[in-house]
């Protein structure tokens, strides 16, 4: 049976409230970040008249950021440490976020492709340390739980990257139609977001972290014991966990990128929110059409974080891989149903495969870099490869959305992602635990 040595009494659980508290506003942070870059795809769309498959290049450039740094942010922060690497990541999403404001002024897809990738360079560092921080904030058999906690906090802050893009991105193409006046609606946000990236970077430089250098997951290791010896590849949790990762992020955000375009197609009206829409009108007077949309796709990401919290209390009762094989297949049957109907249905289905996504990304992490002792940053740094999935998945999708005359028939392609997150919950998860000498 796998145990994991517990730190001593002075540095209890409770004393780890204050850092998890500190790591998990930067899960909202880089939740916010990610979701803000793959709303843009409309407003690309529209800039640079590009189809579905162009426009999703914003966010393969994002995610193909996590292939590329993925492994080399697990080795920084084996070379400075979780806290410093974090702060160099905020700094480097700074650079990132201020390479908006030329690529906006000059009106340039590759120069907003560049902006996305640095941006993403530094979440894909933030997210390497942050996940196996808060994992081993605590006792090894809660971090599914802890780490779910964490990301509906990542998820709150997706679901107001929507809300930002309607309200100060968005344009209504019937008065506004220069390109470049289009363009540079892009440039006040990320202003903001570079200037409160900077003041955070500076902040979490001079707060107080544990210093946590490694886990233990089954027994302690030394140097030149076997269990460093073996190569992170040789696990095949971990490898699948990845592979999971890929297909969860790939599902995530090609829904995500593309729901705004979707609900046009199937027709957006105040009807479609139902009794909300009816509210939100009294309250705030007659909303546009891409106002709906863009609330709808808010929707999508706050029933991402409504599940992770009800994840957290389920998970107490529910193992964490029974809840992955039965969201899995809730995603799916949402997604069938979907490709057969039209309408605020349809709409609503794939509203609600944010509930489906809820716990599956912490879930799988969680349960990918279990048992890897002091392997564990090493491990992370291969799970979070699993982003790139990201970069692939979405433009893939709107690909076949295109070549098959809609988002409908494309459904397909999630679909297969959520079998196969259903499979790792089912066994790929399971541990290897023996050791090669």
């Amino acid at each position: 049976m796998a145990t994991r040595s517990t730190p001593p009494a002075t540095s209890s659980a409770p004393s780890y409230l204050v850092p998890f508290i500190i790591v998990t506003a930067l899960f909202g942070i880089f939740g916010f970040l990610t979701n803000l870059n793959s709303n843009l795809s409309k407003e690309l769309e529209d800039i640079f008249a590009l189809n579905h498959a162009w426009s999703n290049l914003v966010t393969s450039a994002w995610f193909f950021a996590y292939l590329v740094f993925s492994v080399p942010s697990a080795k920084l922060i084996e070379k400075v440490g979780y806290k410093r690497t974090m702060v160099i990541s905020l700094f480097i999403m700074v650079a990132g976020a201020l390479l908006f404001i030329p690529a906006a002024g000059m009106v340039s897809f590759p120069v907003f492709l560049t902006a996305s990738f640095v941006l993403a360079t530094g979440v894909c560092a933030l997210q390497t340390s942050a996940n196996p921080y808060v994992s081993i904030l605590g006792p090894e058999q809660s971090a599914p739980a802890r780490l779910t906690l964490a990301q509906a906090f990542n998820s709150l802050g997706s679901a107001m990257a929507p809300l930002i893009v309607g309200t100060f991105i968005l344009t209504d193409r019937t008065k506004v139609t220069d390109k470049a006046v289009i363009a540079h609606t892009v440039q006040g946000p990320y202003i903001v977001i570079a200037i409160a990236l900077f003041v955070l970077g500076f902040a979490v430089m001079f707060m107080h972290l544990p210093s946590i250098t490694s886990t233990r997951s089954f027994r302690p290791a030394t140097d030149g014991d076997p269990l460093l010896g073996r190569s992170i590849w040789s696990y095949k949790h971990t490898v699948l966990g990845m592979v999971g990762i890929f297909f969860y992020v790939g599902v995530e955000i090609a829904l995500a990128a593309n729901a705004i375009q979707f609900f046009f197609s199937q027709g957006v009206s105040i009807s479609s929110l139902g009794f909300i829409g009816t509210l939100a009108s009294q309250i705030h007077g007659p909303l546009s059409t891409t106002s709906i949309a863009a609330l709808l796709a808010s929707f999508y990401m706050f029933s991402i974080m409504i599940g992770r919290f009800v994840g957290t209390v389920v998970m107490k009762v529910v193992r964490a891989n029974v809840l992955l094989i039965g969201l899995g297949i809730f995603g799916v049957a949402l997604l069938v149903v979907a490709m057969f109907t039209t309408g605020t249905l349809a709409i609503w289905c794939l509203v609600l495969c944010g509930l489906a996504n809820s716990i599956m990304y912490p879930t799988i992490f969680a349960l990918g870099i279990a048992e890897l002792g002091p392997m564990t940053s090493k491990g992370s740094g291969v799970i979070t490869i699993g982003n790139v999935g990201g970069a692939v998945i979405p433009p893939l999708f709107g690909y076949l959305a295109v070549k098959l005359g809609g988002y409908q028939y494309a459904f397909v392609l999630p679909i297969i992602c959520y079998l196969f997150v259903a499979y790792y919950g089912l066994s790929g998860y399971k541990p290897t635990r023996s050791v090669a000498a």
